[in-house]
């Protein structure tokens, strides 16, 4: 398992999965650097990494080609707009964490496969896909495809009726090349057996996205009544003084 993941990063020239060196290296650096300015941008930049791999589709810059991305992308975009501390920023944080908390669920099944398969150290490299993935460096990309589906249809690591995200063909790609696609399809169908209509927990992004949809309206809707409202406040408070 160990020689294989190893030809498997060397392939890919992916520099997450080589963690344990960069393990090694970190521990001897010290935990403040030399430069500030050094510390603060490796913060932010692992904070964009983070929020980078939240996006279904790897290969999409816009982060809109998938309905549920347009969603998450327009909470965002509508949060950016509107003031912070208020009600209606309030109201979109709260939605933007429940969709991120859904894919951090489907993200977390999988890590639970991965490392009941053996996988403690290499899971969160093999499930680590960047903006920069491209189809064309996919090893079986048709035999991913075709396990993809039957992971969307005969179990519940997804929990939604919608079309399982793009990264994650990516990742059972990587899991075909180490001879490990079956093996997990197997813990999944066992882990994650399909749910009856009746005991089905109600679909997250299936349902929300149109209510969401109408809440990034209203908040942008919304942003000039709280202004007139501010300045009322402000009014009358002159008034009364």
């Amino acid at each position: 398992m160990g020689s294989a993941f190893k030809r498997f990063c060397s392939l890919l020239c992916c520099c997450c999965c080589c963690a344990g060196d960069e393990d090694d290296e970190d521990e001897k650096q010290p935990l403040v650097p030399q430069d500030p300015l050094e510390y603060f941008n490796r913060e932010v930049q692992k904070r964009r990494d983070e929020e980078a791999n939240l996006w279904s589709e790897p290969g999409d810059p816009s982060h809109s080609e998938r309905t549920d991305d347009r969603v998450l992308y327009s909470l965002l975009q509508a949060r950016n707009k509107t003031r912070r501390g208020s009600t209606g920023y309030r109201r979109l944080s709260v939605d933007i964490e429940a969709m991120r908390d859904t894919r951090r669920e489907v993200r977390d099944k999988w890590k639970t496969i991965l490392e009941n398969l053996g996988f403690m150290a290499e899971a969160d490299s093999l499930l680590t896909v960047s903006a920069g993935a491209s189809y064309d460096r996919m090893h079986k990309a048709s035999a991913a495809r075709a396990m993809l589906d039957m992971l969307h249809t005969e179990t519940s690591i997804f929990n939604s009726r919608e079309p399982p995200p793009e990264r994650y063909l990516f990742i059972l790609d990587r899991l075909l090349y180490l001879d490990i696609g079956e093996d997990f399809l197997a813990k999944a169908k066992r882990f994650y057996p399909p749910k009856e209509d009746s005991d089905e927990e109600t679909p997250g992004l299936s349902i929300n996205l149109p209510l969401l949809l109408a809440r990034v309206e209203q908040a942008m809707n919304g942003r000039e009544d709280e202004d007139e409202e501010d300045r009322r406040e402000r009014r009358d408070g002159n008034l009364s003084d």
